[in-house]
C-alpha cells in the first residue's frame, strides 16, 4: 500500500462492526511497517487497543496521528523523488 493509499483508507474507517474495524487496522498497521515506519504501526497498535477499551477520543486521536504522520512521509518521499534535477 503506498502511503496516500493508506491515508484515504485509515480515513475511511469510520464505520461497521468492531471485528472489520480490527482487521482493517492491522492490516494499515502492517503495511507501515512494510513501509519501514514502526512509530506509526505502534499507534496503530495503539488505536487497536483504545478501541477495545472504549476509548473513542483516543482511538480517532491515534489514527489521525497516523494519518498525519504518512503525510509527512509522503511528502518526504515526493520531495526525495524530485530531487534529481541538476542546477547549472
Amino acid at each position: 500500500m503506498t502511503t496516500t493509499q493508506l491515508i484515504a483508507f485509515l480515513n475511511a474507517m469510520t464505520c461497521g462492526d468492531l471485528d472489520s474495524i480490527f482487521t482493517r487496522l492491522e492490516e494499515a498497521r502492517s503495511a507501515c511497517a512494510e513501509l519501514g515506519e514502526s512509530g506509526l504501526s505502534d499507534k496503530l497498535a495503539e488505536a487497536k487497543v483504545a478501541l477495545m477499551e472504549g476509548d473513542l477520543k483516543t482511538y480517532r486521536k491515534r489514527v489521525q496521528t497516523v494519518v498525519s504522520g504518512l503525510g509527512h512521509v509522503r511528502s518526504k518521499r515526493g520531495s526525495l523523488a524530485g530531487s534529481t534535477s541538476c542546477r547549472d
